[in-house]
């Protein structure tokens, strides 16, 4: 009875745990959507559950003859993505390296990117910033993302080599006594049996740059090459906040393609794809 009494305990304050942790993400998001169909533009009229709902908001977005915001959120997509293809791939032969070879200064590479983990992208701002004007990268989105996929090598490597490491390496071993190039032992053996940290690298990368302020603020000049982190405060701060609920519609449709991206990759979200992968 003790037993059954002291589960009972820690599953209800489990659960108790759990539902104020819910409750505390779940209320700003809440509280944004409720905005956002608000009528009116003030803030202090704005409610979670608006009592005269309306679109109004949203169409405003979309009006091309009074905002810019798809071109905003074309610019996101563009920069994301592009990030997220390009880290995908050098993270991928990163790890890969670090994982299978051993050479001459694999260790203190390693180091390196671990102690590159424990300093913050606004640290480095100002040699950002004169980097990108010494190359003329600057107020263009190949610059930024260079600066996005240079920043998410190092973690994402760490994070992959890991995974890696849990691959058999007989399986190499294997298909190289069959004939196999590096490069095809790369891509058809070891890269599909990684498919769920390849989802995790592709979805963390692809977030972080969808919802940066700082370095997209730093590098875009032009209101045509503004991302929408960017292009949404720079709404709101014009105004003085006399668009905040449009600013709250603008948010909103932010979650839309990494809520999609998520429920694409969900599937790979799952670990222990390798156990059997030496049997039979």
């Amino acid at each position: 009875m003790n037993m059954k009494r002291q589960k009972l305990i820690r599953l209800t304050f489990s659960y108790l745990a759990i539902g104020i942790m819910f409750a505390i993400i779940l209320y700003p998001v809440a509280w944004i959507i409720g905005s956002s169909f608000n009528p009116g533009q003030s803030l202090s009229g704005s409610s979670i559950i608006p009592e005269n709902a309306t679109l109004a908001h949203y169409k405003e977005l979309f009006d091309l003859e009074r905002s810019n915001y798809l071109i905003w959120y074309w610019n996101s997509l563009k920069v994301s993505l592009s990030t997220m293809a390009l880290t995908v791939l050098l993270v991928s032969l990163t790890a890969y390296s670090f994982s299978r070879y051993r050479f001459a200064g694999r260790k203190n590479g390693l180091m390196t990117f671990l102690i590159l983990q424990m300093i913050p992208n606004f640290a480095a701002l100002i040699a950002i910033f004169v980097l990108a004007l010494l190359t003329d990268l600057l107020d263009t989105h190949i610059g930024l993302i260079l600066v996005y996929v240079g920043g998410q090598i190092p973690m994402n490597t760490w994070l992959m080599k890991g995974y890696l490491d849990t691959i058999p390496k007989e399986l190499d071993e294997s298909a190289k006594m069959d004939g196999a190039g590096h490069l095809r032992i790369f891509f058809q053996i070891v890269m599909p049996l990684a498919k769920p940290i390849i989802a995790v690298v592709a979805l963390f990368s692809f977030i972080a740059p969808f919802a940066d302020f700082i370095l997209a603020s730093i590098l875009l000049r032009s209101e045509e090459m503004y991302t929408l982190p960017v292009a949404l405060y720079d709404m709101v701060a014009k105004q003085f906040g006399a668009e905040f609920t449009t600013f709250a519609a603008g948010s909103v449709l932010i979650a839309v393609p990494i809520a999609f991206l998520f429920l694409f990759f969900q599937k790979y979200f799952v670990s222990g794809l390798t156990a059997g992968g030496t049997k039979g």
